[in-house]
């Protein structure tokens, strides 16, 4: 999906224009994709440009960023200052906005610790990840032959630049083989997540979602959506789920940033009903989440302006 450039880009605390954001060819996260980056929208509302759990974005950054040793120079306050700011000065209703904190030029080779730490927030118009009818017509899905990460290879709850790599080619060969998206199981075989997105399978009228210890990114989006379904009397656990597991679910979907609520139409070319009944109460639900305009989750949404 192309990039439509806005008018500035934060860069370590100054607004750049946006054709001038640039780095030097041997920043070293570019050469060892040693970075951590964020994925957040702001949607348009009656308040103007209204961010979805902005802080806790932010707070996820942070602890990235801890988890790689990688220090950040700004806190978590004049990093939410700073995503407001940028996108008031896009002056757009509604945008995709990217934080990334990365290691910058002046030191090559694998020791990050003379390297200084840059951080970046930039933001852009950007549509339904997985298409805009995905919550009713659904995706196609593909068991990747790549597997996730191991706990003690990259570190998969750290929303790290390199851990895409291994998504990447996930999504990629996903594409070619003719699927919308791609689902990873972790070296023991069980369901972690997709390339960019958590997963929820309902099985006996029960929604479950992967563990962390499955390899799963902790999702803000996932932790929305969770509320969203306790809150509308759905049970929801964290458990393992088997591959075969989704041959056989009642309905399943897939929650993140990008793809906001997206249902499941099938898994390696096994149908599942879609969209089945809980995934469109939470689908719809959350898209009035996400625009303020349901009161027990208004505090999740921060006014730019």
């Amino acid at each position: 999906m192309p990039i439509a450039p806005t008018e500035k880009i934060w860069m370590n605390g100054d607004m750049v224009p946006w054709d001038r954001a640039q780095i030097h060819i041997l920043t070293h996260s570019l050469h060892y994709g040693m970075g951590v980056f964020e994925g957040i929208r702001a949607y348009e509302t009656a308040n103007g440009p209204g961010i979805f759990r902005l802080t806790d974005h932010m707070r996820r950054l942070h602890e990235s960023a801890r988890i790689m040793g990688m220090p950040m120079p700004y806190s978590i306050e004049e990093l939410t200052d700073a995503a407001k700011a940028v996108v008031v000065a896009s002056g757009l209703p509604g945008c995709y906005i990217r934080p990334i904190a990365y290691y910058g030029y002046g030191e090559m080779g694998l020791n990050t610790l003379p390297c200084s730490v840059d951080v970046a927030i930039a933001c852009w118009p950007w549509g339904a990840y997985l298409g805009d009818d995905a919550l009713t017509k659904g995706v196609r899905m593909k068991i990747s032959s790549w597997t996730r990460h191991d706990h003690n290879t990259m570190p998969p709850a750290a929303k790290t630049t390199g851990n895409y790599v291994n998504s990447s080619l996930a999504k990629v060969e996903a594409l070619n083989a003719g699927y919308d998206e791609a689902i990873m199981l972790n070296p023991q075989g069980f369901v972690s997540e997709c390339t960019g997105e958590n997963i929820f399978v309902a099985r006996h009228g029960k929604l479950i979602t992967p563990p962390l210890s499955s390899g799963a990114l902790e999702g803000v989006t996932q932790s929305t959506v969770t509320a969203i379904a306790k809150d509308h009397g759905f049970e929801v656990t964290v458990g393992t789920i088997a591959r075969s597991d989704l041959y056989i679910a009642d309905e399943a979907f897939v929650c993140g940033t990008a793809a906001e609520v997206s249902s499941i139409s099938s898994v390696d070319d096994r149908a599942i009903v879609c969209p089945g009944p809980m995934t469109v109460a939470i689908g719809e639900e959350y898209h009035r989440t996400v625009r303020g305009e349901v009161d027990q989750y208004k505090d999740w949404v921060e006014h730019a302006e």
